[in-house]
């Protein structure tokens, strides 16, 4: 878990510098921050150590990937059983295209976000992992138009 921390102008600014460039070396951060680079590595260390930084990923592409649909799958379940919901948190995630998972509060109790080739393919998936699975009452899927990344996080880091 996660501790939280005081971050100084430092640590904001190599969190800002990071989110645009996580392949970024170390004597690239320290040049751009103004700092030495050991200063970038013992910062970062901390970061990662805290949990503030999970995990550097790669951005793909879903369209370079073949994936022109992309959708939202609302899901409510039969029960709300532990063992049902945790079941179902710990699948789903694996199913091929699901891109993220979210455990909901309200009318439904999962969103997942789901890439594919085309409409027939997100059919199949929805026909072949969510209809038939014994856990799953009701599914209602949204077509994704657009999809842009936001950086409202920045605010929380002052």
């Amino acid at each position: 878990m996660a501790q939280v921390l005081d971050l100084d102008r430092t640590d904001r600014a190599l969190l800002r510098a990071l989110t645009a460039n996580a392949r970024a070396s170390g004597a690239s951060l320290a040049a751009t921050l103004g700092i030495a680079e050991s200063t970038v590595s013992l910062r970062l260390r901390r970061l990662q150590t805290s949990g503030v930084i999970r995990r550097y990923r790669v951005d793909l592409n879903p369209i370079a990937l073949g994936a022109t649909v992309q959708a939202l799958i609302a899901i409510r379940l039969v029960k709300h059983a532990r063992e049902e919901i945790e079941a179902f948190r710990r699948s789903a995630p694996s199913l091929p295209g699901v891109l993220s998972l979210f455990h909901m509060a309200g009318a439904d109790d999962f969103l997942l976000h789901v890439l594919a080739r085309d409409a027939a393919e997100l059919r199949e998936f929805v026909l072949a992992h969510l209809t038939g699975h014994p856990a799953v009452a009701h599914t209602e899927t949204n077509l994704i138009f657009e999809h842009a990344d936001g950086d409202g996080w920045q605010r929380l880091i002052g």
